[in-house]
């Protein structure tokens, strides 16, 4: 960047990111009259775009440009008077938008709230009100309104926000302004005050055993500035102990800490511990709230007001004014990558920014990614291992049940049954799990065969019971249930497979003086309906539990002494290279919520068609850790991650053939190029999941042991993609190290 002047000379131009999927800044004029040095990389500013207008960020000022000057466009006015992101902040995201190799606009828009990027202010104007009269001047009958001034003249002034607080409401706030007794002024929200550090050795905290406090202590020998850690613990066996541990040292030194949880469910019972154990204030981050909430949250964050910031994915981009520690528990959870447009690893990203920022990170999981396993186990994390249960409670036991010559019309065998009878009648809980909601997955017909499908999807339609419809899990597309097959119009239709709405009804009858808690997607789409089934389970009375995959992480139900796992086979056979990791993380995560009361032993039944098959016994006779190092030198030998770096170009359209052409014309142009740099491709290929929302889905898929070398190639094949000819309703996109390849 040039050096910039005090005054505009028509040569000064400011290159500006936008939020459009263009991988390139643009030149503008800065606007008439205004200085050049009030733009500083990181501001938001408006300019013309076409016919539209649009909040972009400065990323810098140029002496001169390639386009002529006539053609050069003012920009509108610039937004922020300092930068929203402070200079290691912006670093990592332009790092992330060469990495993941999406247009640095859109990057940069994703890392603000919704209101910023409409071009809100960040401190907005507010209204306060002080009192211009005694509550003489009231009636002595309007008791709620002589409250509500006597309380405005304790103040110098108040905000509606306050006036709310304190249980009164706006319209009594206008009656008295209409009135002449308060007087309104408006004014612009100021900065609030960094947190002020935590105290030493005023918490009540509980003592650290043996592995706890060998941990804390190898982390804080490593030192201060970058380091990152493998925190390997069993279920149960007190991690998020660890993390408050290392995190009390940052706090009392004024610096703030980012915890980052997988998914939403696992947010208030986090912030209720944080809460609990530091008397600081905190900020919370996830997508469930409102454009106000999340905005004050980043404020707050930003300013350095708030000390603990707890959030899900897109948390990995909050500001902190004082970076301390950085947190991402159950690291190993997918919900960590982002599946749509800007598609990054808040994982990753962590790691990053610490790097950058030249802090502390903790990885935290019971079941480590192969690639943080990996990490650990050469050396490139620190190792820090937890192998017993906090508390003095064992392991749930693992048993195996066969049920493969058995018919299971409730999706339970008749062992499993009597279990759960055993440990209700003994006062406990009992969880069910199967990760798949509904009733079941497929309605055919048993006379011809038909499966009711979904026409915009290549899967089948699952039938629902409450309210009953067949629904489509991944497009959302909703049908009535025939009563006849529409091929050979006859009435022999049934379902195939089990889903939680059928174990549901099918466990009410068997225990009808229970109470059944079915928790899944379908029953907890209410703001408040899962935290209030988590407080119903918390008050640890005999009960059944239904669930998916939102049961199985992070959650601690000490009165849940069985877990059944009804259908543990999925993951055995799946398409992609990942399937059989997943299948033990979610196994053994599900195991992980039985028997944390140490007075109450936990049994986990694994219901299984194929209980010789190799994996299985691996994930049942071994630890996870043996597990993980018998996955590993699988993945060695096929040379997958993390042996190998991946990237999936994905191209879609609604004429199959047109996606195909597309992907094989790519192929074609960057052939020469992988050989040179060692990059294997695969593909064209369909998408093992061909058709989706209507649309076609094909895969090219590049492979390489050679990061550098994938990046490479990447690097000159993105130019080619935004030239490429191709139909207009076409789309592509790029997905750097894939989660996943369906």
């Amino acid at each position: 960047m040039s050096d910039p002047e005090d005054s505009n000379h028509g040569e000064l131009i400011l290159r500006v990111a936008v939020p459009r999927p263009l991988r390139r800044l643009f030149d503008y004029l800065p606007p008439a009259g205004q200085k050049v040095t009030r733009f500083r990389p990181g501001c938001r500013i408006k300019v013309p775009f076409g016919s539209r207008t649009l909040t972009g960020f400065v990323l810098g000022i140029a002496r001169g440009s390639e386009i002529e000057r006539e053609r050069l466009k003012p920009a509108v006015a610039i937004l922020d008077d300092d930068p929203l992101f402070h200079p290691a902040l912006l670093e990592l995201l332009q790092w992330s938008a060469d990495y993941y190799h999406h247009p640095l606009g859109e990057v940069l828009a994703s890392a603000v709230p919704a209101s910023l990027r409409q071009g809100a202010p960040l401190y907005p104007a507010i209204d306060y009100w002080a009192a211009i009269a005694t509550s003489e001047a009231l009636s002595p009958r309007a008791r709620r309104q002589r409250e509500l001034l006597e309380f405005i003249m304790s103040r110098e002034s108040v905000s509606r926000a306050e006036v709310r607080e304190a249980g009164f409401n706006s319209d009594m706030l206008r009656q008295l302004e209409n009135r002449n007794l308060l007087r309104k002024q408006t004014r612009s929200a100021a900065p609030a005050k960094a947190f002020q550090p935590l105290r030493p050795g005023g918490l009540e905290r509980p003592a650290l055993n043996t592995e706890q406090a060998a941990a804390v202590a190898k982390f804080q020998a490593a030192g201060d500035g970058f380091r990152c850690a493998l925190l390997n613990g069993i279920t149960g066996s007190g991690k998020t102990e660890v993390y408050m541990r290392l995190m009390e040292d940052e706090l009392a030194h004024g610096r703030q800490c980012l915890v980052l949880v997988p998914e939403i469910g696992l947010t208030p019972q986090t912030v209720e511990r944080f809460r609990q154990r530091f008397p600081l204030p905190l900020a919370v981050f996830h997508s469930g709230l409102g454009d106000g909430e999340r905005l004050a949250a980043w404020r707050a964050a930003a300013e350095g007001s708030a000390a603990i910031l707890i959030g899900t994915r897109s948390a990995v981009f909050a500001p902190m004014a004082r970076p301390g520690l950085i947190v991402v528990d159950e690291e190993h959870d997918a919900s960590f990558k982002q599946q749509e447009g800007f598609r990054y690893s808040a994982r990753d990203l962590a790691v990053m920014r610490a790097s950058m920022e030249g802090v502390g990170i903790v990885l935290g999981s019971a079941t480590p990614s192969l690639e943080s396993f990996h990490n650990a186990a050469t050396g490139r994390f620190i190792g820090l291992e937890l192998k017993q249960r906090a508390g003095g409670s064992a392991p749930a036991r693992l048993l195996p049940l066969d049920i493969s010559n058995q018919h299971l019309p409730g999706g339970l065998s008749e062992m499993a049954l009597m279990k759960i009878a055993q440990h209700l009648e003994a006062g406990n809980q009992v969880l069910v799990f199967i990760n798949r909601r509904g009733f079941a997955p497929i309605l055919h017909c048993l006379l011809c065969g038909w499966m009711a499908q979904c026409e915009a999807c290549s899967t089948c339609l699952t039938v629902h019971a409450k309210p009953p419809c067949q629904r489509c899990h991944h497009c959302d597309s909703r049908q009535q249930i025939p009563t006849r097959c529409p091929v050979c119009r006859q009435d022999d239709l049934a379902t195939m497979g089990l889903g939680t709405q059928q174990i549901e009804g099918f466990l009410q009858k068997e225990f009808p003086a229970t109470p059944v808690l079915r928790i899944d997607r379908d029953s907890t789409r209410g703001k408040h309906d899962f935290s209030k089934m988590l407080n119903d389970v918390a008050r640890g009375e005999p009960a059944l539990l239904i669930g998916t995959q939102m049961l199985a992480k992070g959650h601690h139900f000490p009165g849940i002494t069985l877990a059944v796992i009804v259908d543990a086979d999925g993951g055995l056979f799946s398409p992609d290279f990942r399937g059989q990791e997943q299948m033990a993380q979610l196994i053994i995560q599900v195991a992980g919520r039985a028997g944390r009361d140490s007075e109450r032993p936990g049994e986990v039944l694994v219901q299984t068609r194929h209980a010789e098959h190799e994996t299985l016994r691996h994930i049942i006779d071994s630890s996870y850790s043996e597990f993980a190092a018998h996955l590993l030198a699988e993945r060695r030998a096929a040379a997958m991650p993390p042996f190998a770096h991946l990237c999936l170009l994905r191209a879609e359209s609604r004429d199959r053939g047109a996606a195909l052409d597309f992907l094989r014309r790519v192929r074609r142009g960057i052939e020469s190029h992988c050989r040179e740099k060692q990059v294997h491709l695969t593909g064209p290929l369909p998408a093992p999941m061909e058709k989706r929302q209507s649309r076609f889905r094909m895969h090219l898929l590049l492979r390489s042991q050679s990061r550098p070398g994938l990046h490479g190639v990447l690097s000159r094949l993105t130019p080619q993609l935004d030239g490429a000819p191709a139909p207009r309703e076409l789309r592509w996109h790029i997905d750097v190290d894939p989660i996943d390849l369906l």
